[in-house]
């Protein structure tokens, strides 16, 4: 992988993002990247957890490559959204329990990438979640904004999206947007035990509920053809 890494420990798969000085940005390579690695955790049925975090100490994810973005043909544009739209989709859906560990800045489609997760943990010293796309003129599309209002506090999306307001992790922590701050130093260990505590919860339970708590998503994955009802096939529900 050029911009990933996956690992386990334990109980717990560790995504690394290794792109930091590029902003772990998002163009077609990267969502390749993304795929191989769901289908990666997707095959293994053991009871498991999922952290995705960032190298980098300043940067999460800063959202699209737009460099990259602006040199491509508009059916070659329209093909990219469609893509990053299913990568979310199968983020909100992969089917044990997913935690952000948000250790930097976490702006627009990489705050978009923490909403589709289902836990953040967010360094309390330094970073900000951000949608600024009212600022950049580039609005949510239909299915991106189903992703962000995965978010737990409707009030907070809503000011958040329509103002562009950037948000510190204690502000995160007050609109119950993170689970959890922590001083950098300490991040990574409290993920790490809460994600060693949810690795032990039954996976395909975890995996059921989940997908009962997100009907509008669930709908929208069974019409692109993303949705395995076998992830779901819980022998008390058959």
């Amino acid at each position: 992988m050029a911009t990933m890494t996956l690992d386990k420990k334990q109980s717990t798969y560790v995504l690394n993002l290794t792109n930091g000085n590029q902003e772990n940005a998002l163009n077609k390579a990267v969502l390749e990247e993304y795929f191989a690695i769901f289908d990666e955790i997707e095959s293994d049925k053991n009871n498991a957890c999922l952290i995705i975090r960032s190298e980098h100490p300043k940067t999460f994810c800063n959202g699209l490559d737009l460099a990259w973005l602006m040199q491509q043909s508009l059916e070659d544009k329209k093909a990219f959204t469609l893509q990053l739209e299913n990568m979310l989709l199968r983020l909100a859906l992969l089917n044990l329990p997913v935690i952000a560990e948000i250790g930097g800045n976490a702006y627009a489609g990489g705050a978009i990438l923490a909403s589709a997760c289902d836990f953040r943990f967010m360094r309390s010293d330094r970073g900000h979640f951000c949608f600024p796309e009212v600022h950049l003129g580039i609005p949510f599309t239909d299915t991106i904004a189903e992703i962000v209002q995965l978010l737990p506090n409707q009030h907070a999306i809503w000011e958040m999206s329509l103002t562009g307001k950037t948000m510190t992790g204690t502000e995160c922590l007050q609109s119950q947007l993170v689970h959890q701050i922590e001083p950098i130093e300490a991040l990574n260990f409290e993920v790490f035990k809460f994600a060693e505590d949810m690795a032990q919860k039954h996976r395909m339970t975890y995996a059921v509920i989940k997908r009962q708590l997100r009907h509008r998503i669930v709908e929208i994955a069974k019409q692109r053809q993303l949705y395995d009802p076998e992830k779901f096939a819980h022998p008390f529900m058959i």
